[in-house]
């Protein structure tokens, strides 16, 4: 686990992604750019990993800034799937916090190579580029806010500050991609479940809608 190519539960990061060599550029991308940083990360050093000459690189991506975006693009847009599914699921909001909470940590911590680029280089890509993923992001905050705010108008939730509670309960999840370790003693369904039973703490949600 953790290289930009695993499969977990099912899905198989990049399969949108081709020709073959285009995805395979763009996994040694993803590796990259989570070893080295993406600053520090040469065209050549891509092309080495995906065992390729640096000229084959330029068929498939006209710039490593394109890489980067396509690789932020495929990531934001999973997140939102993630958090859009569980916001528009069924139960309380306790519980659609709940799904939406798990299946969001689980994803970064299943998929934490992947997901280190995709939340922390986002100052790296090209002004018109960082505003489509920015607005990505705002739809992912929405969704998360609308959950919260179903739970303050249903009485679940005790929550003074939607905005910033939504802010902290994702923060607290993107950070998971930042420390999970594969090889730790916790698999990325518990890290899931110990961040779920967090945040509904954090809301305060009462403990009968909480289970």
């Amino acid at each position: 686990m953790g290289s930009a190519e695993d499969t977990v539960d099912g899905y198989r990061p990049w399969s949108e992604v081709t020709p073959d060599a285009a995805r395979r550029l763009l996994v040694a991308a993803v590796d990259a750019f989570a070893e080295r940083g993406y600053h520090a990360t040469t065209t050549r050093d891509i092309a080495g990993r995906a065992g390729m000459s640096p000229a084959a690189l330029y068929i498939h991506y006209k710039t490593k800034e394109e890489l980067l975006h396509r690789i932020s693009r495929i990531g934001h847009d999973k997140a939102l799937e993630i958090l859009t599914i569980a916001a528009d699921g069924p139960g309380s909001a306790a519980d659609r916090l709940d799904a939406a909470v798990r299946s969001f940590v689980r994803w970064h911590a299943a998929h934490h190579t992947t997901a280190r680029v995709v939340q922390y280089e986002l100052d790296a890509l090209a002004p018109e580029h960082r505003s489509e993923i920015v607005e990505l992001r705002r739809q992912s905050d929405a969704a998360v806010r609308r959950i919260i705010a179903d739970g303050v108008a249903a009485g679940e939730f005790d929550v003074p500050d939607v905005p910033g509670t939504t802010l902290a309960v994702l923060s607290l999840c993107i950070d998971v991609a930042r420390w999970f370790n594969a090889v730790g003693q916790r698999t990325p369904d518990e890290v899931g479940g110990l961040y779920a039973d967090l945040v509904l703490r954090m809301v305060a949600a009462r403990p009968s809608l909480a289970q």
